[in-house]
């Protein structure tokens, strides 16, 4: 068989991967695809972000009927859960979206092939085709953008059954009597909040002594606080050595982080979510020549270029937060670079969102960050309790915290904890794209009444003249 030529050939249809095939086409390059799963947009689109979404904010809307309407005058009687139906809306949700990728394939004349691939020899890609058969593509550029997958946990074996990762989890058929979630970063707390709302006892079990540990300290203690009212119990600073599953129940057994006597305790379901890690296993990379990090990452330059010739990477396999949407931004500037343009990706400007209720947005550096740096700085708060528009809507959890340099007043990091707090941070990482400082923030007109007047208060409170509180 001829082998076909392409000028880019993506291995790996994630958000990354997609965008990165289709901003090449856009560019005039011709460009071929290749995914091993049935359908496009990676494990964001399929088994993570977007399902996770749905179940979160269709668990929120139940919770509300159940015990949050009555305070608003509205009465509601006979509720039900039909978890069927609400998992079939996930699943079309998701279905719409893989199918619009597909289609943007087409309208970009971009090839999908499906099946598995690795480096060959220089300049050419072998592929094992899902349906049967092989075929090798000729390449002037090779984009890796496999994506990343669950970290397992020595001693405890998912099996999707009793013992889940995030896939299992968003798959349940019903709502479990117990779960235990071993990891408190944002894929444990929002997993963690859709089924508490459902019915579950939810218990968290982490090993270090904080909640989300990438995110600033003091916003860490707030969410853990609010989620805790909200029903998550939390086992800080305890590590988990072991799990037996029968057919009814999972037996944990845990220690302190520091040392001490064990225990067990028996849950119906546990969900293990203790980070991801690069996949980049089977794709030849050590006989291509393409250096990988002691983490297992592949090692880029600034340009996203491998220690092989030709050979990109992007996405959660590289250095950086596992971000869909910081895949996507490098997407776009690999496709620019290798088109000769000039791609670029700040990344001291990449929001990171946990969408628990209240959610959880932030961007730029935590005040822990700043004082390892030894930069001097300034902070603005301001709660949305004093917020006009969070009293009227009846969301007054949380805060906005803005943090700004001493001396240039430029912002430094934004944190916010608030409904909506997902949107609302694009103002701050606009902001910060333009190297706003606190000032330009807090000199900015707000609708009033807005939740992003919060955003504006605590820029004026970093100068010591905030207007409502």
């Amino acid at each position: 068989m001829a082998e076909e030529r392409f000028d880019v050939v993506v291995i790996g249809g994630g958000p990354g991967g997609y965008v990165a095939a289709i901003r090449a086409a856009q560019l005039g390059l011709s460009v071929a695809c290749v995914e091993k799963g049935a359908a496009l947009g990676g494990t964001c689109l399929n088994v993570g972000c977007i399902p996770s979404k749905a179940l979160l904010h269709d668990s929120a809307l139940y919770e509300a009927v159940e015990h949050d309407f009555a305070g608003r005058g509205i009465a509601v009687s006979g509720v039900t859960l039909d978890l069927a139906r609400m998992m079939a809306r996930k699943d079309a949700v998701v279905a719409t979206l893989t199918k619009g990728i597909a289609g943007l394939f087409r309208k970009n004349k971009i090839a999908r092939i499906k099946g598995t691939a690795r480096l060959a020899e220089e300049g050419r890609v072998a592929v094992a085709l899902a349906d049967g058969g092989t075929k090798t593509l000729q390449a002037s550029n090779v984009i890796v953008a496999t994506g990343s997958e669950p970290t397992p946990l020595r001693g405890v074996a998912v099996d999707e059954k009793r013992i889940l990762s995030s896939t299992g989890a968003l798959a349940l058929a019903k709502v479990p009597k117990t779960m235990a979630v071993i990891g408190a970063g944002f894929i444990g707390l929002e997993l963690g909040s859709v089924w508490r709302r459902l019915g579950a006892q939810v218990t968290v079990i982490e090993f270090l002594d904080h909640v989300l540990p990438p995110t600033d300290r003091e916003i860490g203690k707030q969410v853990q606080r609010i989620l805790a009212r909200q029903g998550l119990v939390f086992r800080l600073g305890t590590k988990v050595t072991k799990a037996k599953a029968t057919a009814r129940r999972v037996t944990l057994t845990l220690e302190p982080a520091a040392g001490g006597e064990a225990q067990e305790i028996a849950v119906e379901t546990v969900l293990v979510a203790v980070g991801r890690r690069p996949f980049t296993e089977g794709l030849g990379l050590t006989e291509a020549g393409v250096a990988r990090d002691e983490a297992g990452r592949i090692v880029v330059d600034d340009g996203f270029r491998t220690s092989a010739q030709g050979v990109y990477a992007i996405g959660d396999v590289i250095r950086g937060p596992m971000l869909a949407h910081k895949a996507q931004e490098e997407g776009v500037a690999v496709a620019e670079i290798i088109a000769g343009q000039a791609g670029h990706v700040n990344y001291d400007a990449i929001p990171g969102v946990v969408y628990t209720h209240p959610e959880v947005a932030a961007v730029g550096r935590t005040e822990e960050e700043l004082k390892a740096a030894g930069i001097d700085y300034r902070i603005g708060k301001f709660p949305f309790m004093a917020n006009s528009r969070g009293r009227t809507n009846g969301e007054t959890e949380g805060l906005v915290k803005i943090l700004a340099d001493a001396r240039s007043d430029r912002v430094l990091g934004v944190h916010i904890i608030g409904s909506d707090a997902g949107e609302m941070i694009a103002e701050a990482v606009l902001g910060m794209e333009f190297g706003a400082a606190a000032e330009d923030l807090a000199r900015t007109c707000h609708a009033h009444p807005s939740l992003s007047e919060a955003v504006k208060e605590a820029a004026l409170a970093v100068a010591a003249r905030a207007i409502h509180i």
